[in-house]
Parts: C-alpha cells; structure tokens; sequence
C-alpha cells in the first residue's frame, strides 16, 4: 500500500528545495537533505537508517518539531527547553497529513530523554491534576534503569490510535527488550498507530509491515531488509565470529 493512497496521519514529507539559498551549509549538506525532494511514508511503520552522521536524527527532528512535538521531546503538551540543539530544518519542510487525526503522540529522542524525564517530575511537583508519571507507569523514569525508563514509555504511555517518532529507541535496550519491543510495536500498530523510527537495530529494522529508507551518499533509497548494510554486517559477523575478528584485529 502507497501512504500517499492510506487514510493515515502522516503520508508525506516534501522538501522546500526553492526556498533553500545554499545545499553547502548545514543542515541542507546532510546526504539525507541535500537529494531530497517527496518522502512517502509507510501507513504503520517507517524506518530510517544509515551510518552515524547522515542526518537520519536530524531529518527525524525536523519532522517531530513540524508536527508540532517539543524538540527535546515528548508530547506535543511538553514546552520546555534545556539546550536548543535543533536544526531549522523543520521550517523547510511540507508535513502531508492524512484525513484522520491521532489521539496520542510522542516524540522519543533517546539522546535527551532525561531532560523529558525531569520535566515529568518538575510538573509533578508542581499544583494541578494528578501525578503525570502515572501514564507512564507510576514509578518516577529517573528511579528506573535508561532501558526500563524507555520500556515504560512504551508500555504504559503510548496508548494506540497514534503516531510515534521515535529516535534510536533501541539505544538503552538489550536484544532481549528490542524483541519485546517489536511485540508492544505490533500491538500499537494494530491499534491504528504509525511509526517513524530512526535506528541503528537489525531487529527493530526486521519488522514485517514497515518500509525502510537506507541514506546513502544519493540520499534516501528504499531497500528490502536483507539488503540493508545492518542485516548484512550482522549476519557475517554472526556466522563466523572468529574469521571477522582475524579480518579486523590481523
């Protein structure tokens, strides 16, 4: 199914490429920015990969803050700010939305997740309704392990009928959690719920029902699972531990 043809709430991104003065300045030189034009979103689940520094996080940033997510995370109720670091990329980009709209949202950046956890408890602390951290499992995130905090998130506060952008969630979870993940992702799914995920994790990555956009230096290419250089470099490596070791320590 083209996203472009889905009842969904994000089909498309496109690119202001006439309002851009220079693809030589930051973000604009990115791999990821610098080719592209229209980015058809899958209905369920979208994944972003390539190597560190193509701009995978930095398109996944401007996309959130375009829809009106906090930049350091969140819902879109979070206003805060502990250190501006983001792009003006999003200013850049067109957000085609389908005709239904979610009713949850939040935005994971793993780098700056803390900073989402202290302003729950800034909040709490503070006259209002009752305890914020109750929608995300009752114990404070900062009590938790950084992989606990993330798996909490996950199972108590996105509640379906959603869309979900999410930055490296695998980074503080352990093989065993990313598969428990991709359980609680398929269950989200099922419940009306889209993903756009930027990761790093063959596992995430290996979701049936997903599309995923490699970067590469022409930018954007979408390729099958098995084609991608994770799967790839894993499974070698995996299959003969030591002959990769020999290639790589001589």
């Amino acid at each position: 199914m083209r996203a472009i043809d889905a009842e969904h709430y994000l089909l498309e991104l496109k690119l202001k490429r006439d309002k851009i003065a220079s693809f030589e300045r930051y973000p604009f030189s990115l791999p990821v920015v610098r080719h592209l034009h229209a980015l058809e979103l899958h209905p369920k689940v979208t994944f972003i990969i390539g190597e560190n520094g193509s701009g995978k996080s930095t398109l996944l940033e401007a996309v959130a803050i375009a829809w009106g997510f906090n930049p350091e995370g969140g819902t879109r109720n979070f206003n805060f700010s502990t250190r501006a670091s983001h792009s003006v990329l999003n200013e850049y980009l067109t957000l085609v939305k389908g005709v239904r709209r979610p009713r949850d949202g939040f935005f994971l950046r793993a780098e700056s997740f803390f900073n989402v956890a202290t302003e729950i408890e800034r909040l709490d602390e503070g006259p209002g309704g009752g305890p914020i951290i109750d929608s995300y499992g009752g114990i404070p995130l900062h009590q938790q392990s950084h992989g606990e905090s993330f798996f909490a998130l996950m199972t108590n506060r996105f509640g379906g009928n959603g869309l979900y952008v999410l930055d490296e969630p695998e980074a503080a979870l352990s093989p065993q959690r990313q598969l428990a993940m991709l359980a609680r992702l398929h269950q989200l799914v099922r419940t009306n719920s889209q993903f756009v995920i930027a990761t790093h994790s063959p596992i995430l990555m290996a979701y049936p029902d997903a599309c995923i956009y490699q970067i590469g230096d022409d930018g954007l290419q979408q390729v099958d699972y098995e084609q991608t250089e994770h799967y790839l470099v894993t499974r070698a490596f995996l299959a003969n531990p030591r002959r990769q070791l020999d290639m790589l320590l001589g």
